[in-house]
């Protein structure tokens, strides 16, 4: 079955729900690891939504990812609450351990660093969710370990 038959079947299993289009978004970015640019035509014309609906969507949750992400997937949390206790120190760190920006995964396709404005762990600043997994009073050093044994696990 090609991609765009895999896109059709999706939807097909979606479009009696009402308002399909986030569970299609999410089970195409389970299928395919990403939801392509080159899919979003075909998605707006199965679901009899415009273009720029779809990619208003995919554009605006920070969930959908427009390339596949790393094996290792690290969220840092920039809200007040964990700037106020040293976020902006743990990105520029994460950044330059990692030799990527915010949004981009290393070239090995090994790790990618995105940002989030909060993980609810407000209390346990600065926060980050590494593969899933809520992690609280990240310093660098910690944020180090927590790399190391997430990436090793995987």
């Amino acid at each position: 079955m090609d991609a765009a038959e895999r896109v059709r079947a999706i939807v097909a299993a979606h479009r009696a729900e009402r308002g399909a289009l986030l569970p299609v978004l999410h089970a195409v970015q389970a299928e395919f690891s990403c939801v392509d640019q080159e899919i979003v035509p075909l998605l707006a014309a199965e679901l009899n939504l415009s273009r720029a609906e779809v990619h208003g969507v995919v554009s605006f949750y920070a969930d959908f990812r427009a390339e596949p992400a790393g094996r290792t997937t690290v969220r840092l949390c920039r809200a007040e609450a964990c700037q106020s206790v040293g976020a902006e120190r743990l990105v520029a760190h994460a950044e330059q351990v990692l030799g990527i920006k915010l949004g981009q995964t290393t070239a090995d396709g090994e790790v990618t660093l995105q940002q989030v404005f909060c993980l609810g762990n407000c209390a346990l600043g600065p926060a980050a969710q590494v593969n899933g997994r809520l992690y609280g009073h990240l310093d660098p050093a910690r944020l180090d370990t927590v790399l190391a044994t997430e990436t090793a696990a995987r």
